[in-house]
């Protein structure tokens, strides 16, 4: 399966479309994970306790848009796009969602 940000794929055509896919992912913030974020922020540096549920949050979407283009026939998904809302009282919870086109491409 062939995913990209892009609306082509180098060395490839696009032979059918097959629709839009998407896929939402929505993580809970932990207080614990709150506290010790807002730790790291003080004293400088990446807060990896958000950086590793957000990555896992972007695989789990982009395996969901692979599922759901496979569904319909196609081998890649083009002009993925990301979007993250926080939602919840208080912005307790992440929602990552991504969007693209499914597509069948030649060659791949």
């Amino acid at each position: 399966m062939i995913l990209t940000t892009t609306s082509t794929v180098e060395g490839h055509a696009v032979t059918r479309y097959h629709g839009i896919v998407t896929a939402e992912v929505i993580i809970g913030a932990n207080i614990f994970r709150d506290l010790f974020a807002g730790i790291r922020d003080i004293v400088g540096g990446r807060s990896g306790s958000y950086e590793r549920p957000l990555k896992e949050a972007r695989k789990t979407a982009l395996d969901e848009l692979t599922e759901e283009a496979r569904a319909l026939g196609a081998n890649g998904v083009i002009g993925i796009d990301f979007d993250y809302e926080v939602l919840g009282q208080g912005g307790s919870m992440l929602m990552v969602s991504a969007s693209g086109t499914a597509v069948t491409v030649s060659g791949a």
